[in-house]
């Protein structure tokens, strides 16, 4: 199915529907829909969104937050209507999940505008519904199935990152855990860009939920409140996604940490092992008389050996102190 730049329907409330051209759902009042709404979804950068919008009564304030270039979660009643901005993960092919994609709405009693920048699955989920005649019974029905099918299409996000992080912390104990940190610096990123929108999402539901709009039945608000919970422990989960990448990654420091020490021990044990043979053969080197053994044949051998005996005792006294493995 393609994705039309311009859908419109008229709902008659018992899920059917039937397209309406844009100048019918500009002319649509309320009135003439006691029993359902009319449904219209735009393209922003399509050249008619501006027109459309505009034809529709929209204020300017509206009109600028419906087709804003970068929006945030929120609900915000204005006037007889509600504006509501809500954020569903990127699940094109080869796209990032965490470069959430916005879906913006104007909710009325009688009827729906929303403006979409890029595809989004959950929407599309909808419009296939609506043909199915199967389509949302009232506005407030429209935005519950909505906010459902964001977190529907969420879970699979969140759930593979807790994967990622459960390998990792299995990986851990791998000779080669340092070679981690890239992917682990990844699923860091991705739980922050994912929490940094699903929390404003929870808090624009619940503040839907409780709002006084007569559209939104009992069983809706429900609805609003499952998703608000689910988006909730998303927010939850990232957050035990964040704190295990840092444990995972203070491991791996300190395992990096702890391979330095070893290292340096065995530079420092060679060092102290190595200090005073270096001073005998410097003593014995300098070129001023008196140096013992100087006419002995037997005296180079006789050094070497007192040299060896010192470096084992030396390496011995080191492993007796536990500074050696």
């Amino acid at each position: 199915m393609t994705y039309s730049e311009i859908v419109t329907y008229a709902l008659d409330g018992n899920g059917g529907a039937k397209a309406l051209s844009p100048a019918a759902f500009a002319a649509a009042d309320q009135h003439d829909h006691k029993t359902g709404f009319v449904w219209q979804h735009l393209k922003r950068d399509h050249p008619d969104t501006a027109a459309l919008l505009a034809a529709s009564g929209l204020d300017s304030f509206v009109i600028d937050a419906l087709t804003a270039d970068e929006t945030r979660p929120r609900c915000t009643v204005h006037g007889k209507g509600i504006l509501l901005n809500l954020r569903g993960v990127n699940l094109d092919p080869g796209a990032e999940p965490e470069d959430m994609i916005s879906v913006r709405l104007w909710l009325e009693s009688h009827r729906v505008i929303g403006v979409w920048v890029r595809p989004l699955q959950a929407t599309q989920d909808l419009i296939r519904a609506t043909e199915r005649g199967e389509g949302p019974q009232t506005p407030g029905d429209l935005v519950a199935r909505l906010a459902l099918r964001l977190t529907d299409r969420a879970e699979p996000s969140v759930t593979a990152l807790n994967e990622q992080i459960d390998d990792l912390e299995e990986a851990i104990l791998a000779p080669k855990a340092e070679a981690m940190r890239a992917r682990l610096a990844d699923v860091r990123r991705r739980a922050i860009v994912l929490r940094r929108y699903f929390l404003p999402q929870r808090d624009a539901l619940t503040t839907l939920e409780i709002e006084d709009a007569r559209w939104l039945s009992d069983h809706d608000r429900g609805r609003l409140r499952e998703a608000a919970e689910r988006v909730n422990r998303f927010g939850e989960e990232l957050d035990a996604i964040r704190d295990r990448a840092q444990i995972v990654h203070d491991q791996i420091m300190d395992q990096r940490a702890e391979g330095m020490n070893e290292r340096m021990l065995v530079l420092s044990v060679v060092a102290a092992i190595f200090l005073p043979l270096g001073l005998i053969t410097g003593l014995l080197g300098i070129n001023v008389g008196g140096v013992p053994g100087a006419d002995n044949p037997h005296a180079f051998a006789l050094v070497c050996g007192l040299i060896v005996v010192i470096g084992l005792a030396l390496l011995w006294w080191f492993r007796h102190r536990g500074m050696l493995r």
